[in-house]
């Protein structure tokens, strides 16, 4: 039979009430991040929003970035005019820096053929930087640890987010595959003609600098694995090099039945936190020691496969 052993002081003090049963009750036996995922519930995953995705075919294969409206709403608006008037569909990828971002936009800008430079259309040239929003409100799911480039991290919307509550700001993080919009040296000079993809390790720096407009939530393999670009900062230096976006549609302007049919999960649920948790913990049998740490930049979110419905 298992025993265990009360302090002196707990038998002195409690003796009247208890024995001290409870006081050394074990903690409920660590669950995997696998099958945290496993057993989650229909409740845990979401659609993405049809009017806030952009799907990319590049090579052939589909890269599928979902909006981030509630922190640029005014670059996801132009975002979206730009894809349904095709400015992206003919553009390319234009830079490929190893361990830092993929990058697209009109070749036509890129190699100065003003002639060629493809019209906005009814998209905006000229918006606001959109760098932060504030915190007050923000249904932010907090990690614990601390993340060393903002007093408050977690996640909202399924977006990685730093926060300074001091300051009521709060912003999008450069995690991986977190999509930013390229500007000049002036800080409103962006207006989503141009984007990027973190390809690597997160440059953090670059947070409250540059409108974060989003998150590549499938086909990072696509844009990491291109060709670097043997140009300064990784640009390709000849156009036969640039990488074609064949067609770039919304989500909701796609047929259903072509649709990518993906569930993302959800972070703000129970579920989501556990997974967070688990990630702290070294559990199964090949690892030697637990981290007892995560951060915003090396938790991804799930996703999943789901059938078209019939």
């Amino acid at each position: 039979m298992r025993t265990t052993v009360c302090p002196p002081l707990a038998i002195t003090a409690l003796a009247a009430l208890v024995l001290c049963p409870v006081a050394l009750a074990q903690k409920p036996p660590l669950v995997s991040q696998a099958d945290i995922i496993k057993q989650s519930a229909p409740s845990d995953w979401r659609h993405l929003d049809p009017q806030n995705t952009l799907v990319m075919e590049i090579n052939g294969q589909s890269v599928i970035m979902e909006l981030a409206p509630r922190f640029a709403p005014q670059h996801a608006a132009n975002i979206r005019t730009l894809t349904r008037e095709g400015y992206y569909t003919g553009s390319a990828v234009v830079r490929v820096q190893d361990n830092y971002v993929t990058q697209w936009a009109d070749p036509a800008d890129e190699e100065k053929e003003k002639d060629k430079v493809k019209p906005l259309g009814t998209a905006l040239a000229n918006l606001p930087a959109e760098f932060s929003i504030p915190f007050k409100g923000l249904p932010l799911t907090r990690f614990t640890d601390p993340d060393g480039w903002a007093p408050v991290s977690g996640f909202v919307d399924g977006m990685p987010v730093a926060a300074n509550p001091a300051k009521n700001q709060a912003w999008l993080a450069h995690c991986y595959g977190m999509v930013g919009a390229a500007r000049s040296t002036k800080p409103d000079s962006s207006n989503g003609t141009s984007l990027y993809a973190i390809n690597g390790q997160a440059p953090r720096a670059l947070d409250l600098n540059i409108t974060v407009v989003g998150r590549i939530v499938k086909g990072m393999e696509v844009l990491s694995s291109l060709p670097r670009g043997p140009g300064a900062m990784g640009f390709y230096d000849k156009p036969e090099a640039y990488v074609p976006i064949t067609r770039a549609r919304m989500l909701a302007d796609i047929p259903a039945a072509e649709q990518p049919n993906i569930e993302i999960m959800r972070t703000d649920t129970a579920t989501w936190r556990s997974l967070v948790e688990a990630s702290r913990h070294a559990i199964g049998g090949w690892a030697v020691r637990s981290a007892l740490h995560s951060n915003i930049c090396n938790r991804s979110v799930p996703t999943r496969a789901i059938a078209h419905a019939t």
